[in-house]
């Protein structure tokens, strides 16, 4: 399916309901250190409620490790000032998206090291900053699964 990554997420309850999203439809969440709250914390668990045994959820170190497990994926950094809309893509089985910390988003540095030809924005009323972050992956999310034809959808 595809891969979620969250950069450094923040906010317990908005990586609860990414879980509970990856569950739902099949992706791979990958979260980076460090994280703004513990594994165990409650509105974590609220959050994705019984999901969690139901997703795959993998801890890394730092970009570089998730990148390297990540191996051939296409990366997407998905930020305000992406270059392409996230719906002008044609997406593939085993791409993956990067989101970036709640509070400040993903860095030049790492738009940089993404490329800046990979980065997807969302679009949105200009006098908007910008969009929680749950909503967004699963904006990408099911719009990417969506292009596959909701594949193993029952």
């Amino acid at each position: 399916m595809f891969h979620i990554v969250l950069f450094e997420p923040e906010i317990p309850p908005n990586t609860g309901n990414v879980i509970r999203l990856c569950a739902n439809t099949g992706a791979a969440l990958h979260l980076v250190k460090p994280l703004g709250f513990r594994l165990d914390d409650k509105s974590l668990q609220r959050s994705g409620l019984d999901y969690h045994d139901l997703a795959s959820v993998k801890v890394h170190e730092n970009l570089e490790a998730c990148v390297i497990e990540l191996k051939t994926a296409r990366l997407f950094a998905v930020e305000t000032g992406g270059r392409q809309r996230y719906t002008d893509v044609a997406y593939r089985e085993g791409d993956a998206f990067l989101f970036g910390p709640e509070t400040r988003g993903l860095s030049d540095e790492i738009l940089d090291r993404v490329g800046r030809d990979s980065s997807l924005f969302i679009p949105m009323r200009a006098q908007s900053r910008s969009i929680n972050l749950s909503n967004a992956v699963a904006l990408v999310a099911y719009e990417a699964w969506r292009q596959l034809g909701f594949r193993g959808c029952s």
